[in-house]
């Protein structure tokens, strides 16, 4: 049987994402995933905390798990809903160039899906601060995307959005979802909400797109694997995607 490696770039202070992406990968037979992490701790619209996602520290990660061999590298956060999304852009050139390995995005995958499946009208549900999500917002009106509901936290410390409850991301959720979106994302990789996808799908009636999950399915697809099997995760993998 043929081996895939998915190579995993996360935030330092993520606890949410890797026990997340490993579930999702174990029922997927000669598929593994291996984490690089860089540090991160504090998301605001300030310097020091949008210099912590300077390139050479997130390359650094990405060396070390080009030296395990792993088919893809997928960056698996989503600063570039507030920094821009060229700056995910260059950020997989800049990794392909440097390991010589195929690169993505988690926000690159959520955006991609929108595009495949025509849905422009979005809910977003974060942990993220006023400013933060307001340029989220204004980001995705840029590139024609409508978020026509959103709810957030107002939280600034990484560690702390895994900690967000599962009763707070299902309230959001429905909240968000009375606009009737066509599609939810649950944007921020440290959340722990992709497990609770297929609950929200069945109950709202509407495709819910979280972002450890579009980084597994963008991955997967970059390396050429049936997402297939992972159905039970939630819409996103079952949907016919050309």
């Amino acid at each position: 049987m043929k081996r895939t490696l998915l190579g995993v770039l996360t935030p330092s202070s993520n606890t949410a994402l890797e026990p997340l992406t490993s579930a999702m990968v174990a029922s997927l037979p000669g598929v593994s995933a291996h984490f690089g992490r860089f540090r991160v701790t504090e998301i605001s619209l300030g310097a020091g905390s949008q210099g912590q996602f300077e390139f050479e520290p997130i390359l650094d990660a990405a060396r070390l798990l080009a030296d395990a061999r792993v088919d893809a590298i997928v960056w698996s956060g989503t600063s570039s809903g507030w920094l821009g999304f060229e700056r995910d852009e260059r950020l997989c050139a800049a990794i392909t160039a440097e390991t010589g390995v195929p690169a993505c995005t988690a926000v690159l995958a959520f955006n991609e899906v929108m595009t495949l499946t025509g849905r422009r009208r979005f809910g977003l549900v974060t942990p993220y601060l006023d400013d933060v999500q307001a340029r989220i917002v204004e980001n995705y009106r840029r590139e024609g995307f409508d978020c026509v509901a959103e709810r957030h936290t107002g939280q600034s410390v990484n560690f702390e959005f895994s900690e967000v409850t599962e009763a707070t991301l299902t309230r959001m959720a429905r909240e968000v979802a009375t606009a009737k979106p066509e599609c939810i994302t649950t944007f921020c990789t440290n959340l722990n909400a992709a497990h609770l996808v297929p609950r929200w799908e069945a109950e709202l009636g509407i495709p819910v797109y979280d972002t450890v999950s579009t980084a597994v399915w963008k991955a997967l697809r970059t390396c050429g694997v049936d997402a297939r099997p992972l159905a039970a995760w939630g819409r996103l993998f079952s949907e016919d995607l050309a």
